[in-house]
């Protein structure tokens, strides 16, 4: 997002304000997607909340990060508060997973759709921390320094988040290829 548009936008300008809700939209629906144990109804009112958080927050944004980190942030904060407030056992709609992928073919497309399960899968059983650290540095694109502001907490404790998840989707993956009945 430029920043005559955010500034424009911090200023009440309303068209300015519809292009940066608009741009920020989809990151922050996937986001609160990912959070949420892809229940979509959720992950909708999160991030309606989230772009009423950024409304209200918005005049003092002090621009010491991307736009984006920043309202990541504030995603998080919301979809901390709603996994507090819901049960721990949460039904996930098969087709709710959507991650950026390359174009597959169709007859990749079972296969993809079958990794997708397994990924959704091992990623809903990591601890919340955990879980977010993954999110917002490889869903999310963001860095070390970025996923800490949003996180709030060091760089080097991020680190120590997204190592420890790694091995853990490993070990658990890895489990499951043993499981697997499949030649």
């Amino acid at each position: 997002m430029d920043a005559l548009t955010i500034e424009l936008a911090r200023r009440g300008d309303r068209e300015a304000t519809a292009r940066l809700l608009g741009s920020l939209a989809d990151p922050l629906f996937r986001f609160c997607l990912s959070q949420l144990r892809h229940n979509e109804d959720r992950a909708r009112d999160a991030t309606q909340e989230t772009a009423l958080r950024v409304l209200r927050d918005l005049p003092g944004f002090r621009g010491d990060s991307r736009v984006e980190t920043w309202a990541i942030g504030i995603a998080l904060n919301v979809t901390r508060e709603m996994r507090r407030k819901i049960d721990r056992v949460d039904t996930i709609k098969p087709d709710a997973m959507r991650m950026r992928l390359q174009p597959i073919a169709p007859d990749d497309a079972s296969e993809q759709a079958e990794q997708q399960d397994v990924l959704r899968s091992v990623l809903n059983d990591l601890p919340d921390r955990q879980r977010e650290a993954v999110v917002l540095r490889f869903f999310e694109d963001l860095s070390v320094e970025e996923t800490a502001g949003v996180m709030k907490c060091a760089t080097g404790t991020v680190k120590a988040t997204v190592h420890q998840a790694l091995r853990a989707l490993r070990n658990r993956l890895t489990i499951r290829e043993r499981t697997d009945p499949r030649p």
